[in-house]
């Protein structure tokens, strides 16, 4: 009976843990209900633009990020691929590069890379090289949205119209009384920085990143932008300011949270986006 009972514990055991392993992910309507991915495939044929709001250093989520991108190509000839992890200073470099002016080693040592660029967006460009999809290098350079987070926005008036160039035109509005700013404002709260020229370096990144996609919107092409989760969630940061110049934009957002028990979306994530992946909070990490 002991080693029957051995038997039964360790199969349940086994059994269990192979469910853990293959639930990678799940995948969460706004309303909080299962969902698929061909759902949110669906969703996407009528999308001019999709925002992925990752996290930066999930593996899983860029994984996801690379599984939609060959999606939406077999579906859409005109799709561009656009993302916060190039500042708009490093276009040319990109253009080059894809265009075979440059070599890989060359573009690598010239462009301003992220850390984790060769494990969780290198497949993303490449894939996108390789079949000619347009890559839109979306951010503001930092060094001006750092200018923004000690000065304020004003700073940036003092620039040169060629640092300009890089920027959204100026000036831009915010509206300061958006929950996501307004949260970023009270956890930054005591921490000693100006939370004001912290909330308007955001800004300018949000506007940025829209402004760097209006010229594609213009020309009617499907947009697959990726950007961290903040940026898009609650349809607020860069949607926001797509709405303000295109209020019928037909807009997909696509939310990422980590979560001990993927089974079930939290109440705090209801809602974030169209469409949530939920991902182990123990997820592999590129950093």
């Amino acid at each position: 009976m002991t080693r029957i009972l051995s038997l039964l514990t360790f199969f349940i055991f086994a059994t269990n843990f192979l469910n853990a392993q293959i639930s990678t992910h799940q995948v969460f309507d706004k309303e909080g209900k299962t969902a698929t991915i061909e759902q949110i495939l669906e969703a996407s044929s009528s999308s001019e633009l999709i925002f992925f709001g990752e996290l930066h250093n999930n593996s899983i989520a860029h994984w996801l990020q690379l599984q939609l991108l060959k999606s939406l190509h077999q579906s859409r000839a005109d799709l561009v691929l656009a993302g916060e992890f190039f500042e708009r200073d490093d276009q040319l470099n990109i253009n080059e590069w894809f265009s075979g002016k440059i070599t890989d080693k060359n573009f690598e040592a010239e462009a301003k890379l992220w850390n984790n660029y060769s494990t969780d967006y290198k497949p993303l460009m490449l894939y996108a090289k390789q079949n000619n999809i347009p890559f839109i290098a979306s951010n503001i350079p930092r060094k001006y949205a750092s200018l923004v987070s000690r000065d304020g926005l004003t700073a940036l008036e003092e620039l040169s119209q060629e640092a300009k160039a890089f920027i959204a035109p100026l000036p831009i509005v915010i509206d300061k009384d958006l929950p996501g700013y307004v949260g970023m404002k009270n956890m930054m709260h005591g921490s000693g920085m100006n939370v004001d020229y912290m909330v308007e370096a955001q800004a300018i990144k949000d506007a940025t990143m829209a402004y760097s996609l209006y010229d594609a919107v213009e020309k009617k092409q499907q947009i697959y932008h990726i950007n961290g989760s903040y940026h898009s969630n609650n349809y607020e940061g860069i949607v926001w300011y797509i709405k303000q110049m295109y209020p019928e934009a037909k807009i997909l957002t696509i939310a990422t949270v980590e979560q001990n028990d993927i089974s079930n979306l939290e109440d705090a994530s209801i809602g974030i986006a169209d469409f949530i992946f939920v991902l182990p909070s123990d997820s592999p990490k590129s950093y």
